[in-house]
C-alpha cells in the first residue's frame, strides 16, 4: 500500500513539474498563452487543446494530466476569443483587448493555426498530431481540417456547431469544410445538442468518425470530462476508444 501511494505521489509531482506556461506569436504578431504538459516520450502522440467561448486553457488543468497518464503530449491553448476558467485568465485574450484586436469567435481561428504550426515545429518527432476543440473551437478544429491549410492526423471535437453566422459567415461555415475531412473524427456533446452538429458530422467522409451521445443530459464542450460531472466517465471511455484506434 505504502508503494502504491509513493508510486501516486510521484506521478502527480511529475506531471505538475511537467507543465510550463509559454508564449508564441499568432500571425498578425499577437502573443499566444499556452501551457505545455509534456510527459511522454518526444515521440508519444501530441494533443493540442482548445477551449471553449469565455474560457482559457484552463478548461484543461483537469483534463490534460490525464492524457498524460494515457500516453499523449499536450499543448493547452489561450485563442484571443475567451476569458478565465479554474482561476486561469486567458493572457491571449487580456493582448488582444490591450491591442484592440477582434475577440470574436472567427477571430481567434489564426491563434488555432499558429498553434498547430508550433506544435508542427517544436514537437516534429511526435507519432501523430491530434487537434482537440471545445464548443467554438470545437467548430474551428473541423474546419481547419477540412480546409487542409495544416496537415493532423486526428480531430477531437466537443460540442461543435455553426456559431459563425451572427458575424457574417455563411449559415455552413463548418459544414463546407467539414465534407473535406479525410483524418479520423470524433464528435461529441450534451444529449441536447446533437442536432447542432449531426449535418456536419454526416457530411464528413473520413474513415474511422465516430461520435458519442450520453444517455443522461450530458455537458457541453470539454468540461464533460471533469470528474465533478457525474457522467464524466462515459465520455472518457468514448474518447479513450477512439484515441486508440488513430
Amino acid at each position: 500500500m505504502k508503494n502504491l501511494i509513493l508510486i501516486l505521489l510521484i506521478t502527480i509531482s511529475f506531471q505538475l513539474s511537467a507543465q510550463k506556461k509559454i508564449t508564441f506569436k499568432s500571425s498578425d504578431g499577437l502573443g499566444i498563452t499556452a501551457d505545455l504538459y509534456i510527459s511522454n516520450s518526444e515521440d508519444s502522440p501530441l494533443i493540442v487543446l482548445f477551449h471553449q467561448a469565455g474560457w482559457s486553457r484552463g478548461e484543461y488543468k483537469e483534463i490534460a494530466p490525464k492524457l498524460n497518464t494515457l500516453g499523449y503530449n499536450c499543448i493547452a491553448v489561450d485563442q484571443r476569443s475567451g476569458g478565465e476558467i479554474n482561476s486561469v485568465v486567458n493572457g491571449t485574450h487580456q493582448r488582444a483587448k490591450e491591442q484592440k484586436k477582434g475577440t470574436q469567435y472567427s477571430d481567434a481561428e489564426i491563434d488555432l493555426l499558429a498553434a498547430i504550426k508550433y506544435a508542427k515545429s517544436n514537437y516534429p518527432k511526435a507519432k501523430k498530431l491530434i487537434i482537440w476543440g471545445s464548443s467554438y473551437s470545437s467548430s474551428l478544429v473541423l474546419k481547419i481540417a477540412g480546409d487542409g491549410r495544416v496537415e493532423v492526423d486526428a480531430v477531437v471535437s466537443f460540442a461543435p456547431g455553426e456559431y459563425f453566422e451572427r458575424m457574417g459567415k455563411p449559415a455552413d461555415y463548418i459544414g463546407q469544410s467539414a465534407k473535406n475531412i479525410i483524418v479520423p473524427t470524433f464528435i461529441t456533446s450534451a444529449k441536447s445538442e446533437k442536432n447542432n452538429w449531426w449535418s456536419i458530422y454526416k457530411s464528413i467522409p473520413a474513415i474511422g468518425k465516430d461520435y458519442y451521445l450520453p444517455k443522461t443530459d450530458g455537458q457541453h464542450g470539454s468540461r464533460a470530462l471533469w470528474e465533478k460531472f457525474s457522467d464524466h466517465k462515459g465520455y472518457w471511455l468514448a474518447v479513450e476508444a477512439f484515441l486508440k484506434t488513430i
